[in-house]
């Protein structure tokens, strides 16, 4: 297998993977409105990479899945949110959002190493479409990082402080 297609598969498992980790997270943290619907909003970032990347890669011999699909949330969506609804802002919800966000920032930073060598390999074997693939999608996951950290640095003075 080619380094490109090493890149490509990386970066395609891993945007898939961190858009199941947003959904998941927006869902645990149901009732911290402004991070349930920005995580939904980036989540839909990654998705839109993984069908991107999916379509370059048939050029580059890769037969690489779209995104994955989403079912009905189905019966247990009502007890999530009851259970999320439940949980409110208790220091122990507050120290998982800590820990989702801590693993939500890696997962990113990781796809944005993944961007760097793609647009690297790109430039040293001439794949134009893969570098305007890189420069166009790198900026978002770099968004998602800096989100990310932003939340950090805002929610974990006080979290960490009042946490037993």
């Amino acid at each position: 297998m080619s380094g490109t297609a090493i890149v490509l598969r990386a970066l395609h498992d891993g945007e898939r993977q961190l858009e199941r980790d947003l959904i998941a997270a927006a869902e645990r943290h149901r009732t911290e409105h402004e991070f349930h619907h920005v995580a939904l909003d980036v989540a839909r970032w990654s998705r839109e990479h993984v069908e991107r990347i999916a379509r370059a890669a048939e050029s580059h011999g890769l037969d690489l899945p779209g995104p994955s699909s989403h079912a009905s949330p189905g019966p247990l969506a009502a007890v999530r949110e009851k259970t999320a609804e439940a949980l409110g802002r208790r220091p122990e919800t507050g120290l998982l959002l800590l820990h989702d966000l801590r693993r939500l920032h890696l997962a990113a930073t990781g796809n944005s190493l993944d961007w760097e060598m793609l647009a690297q390999v790109a430039q040293a074997t001439h794949a134009d479409d893969l570098l305007a693939l890189a420069t166009a999608c790198h900026p978002q996951t770099l968004r998602q990082m800096r989100w990310t950290n932003t939340l950090i640095k805002t929610h974990s003075p006080q979290l960490l402080a009042s946490a037993p």
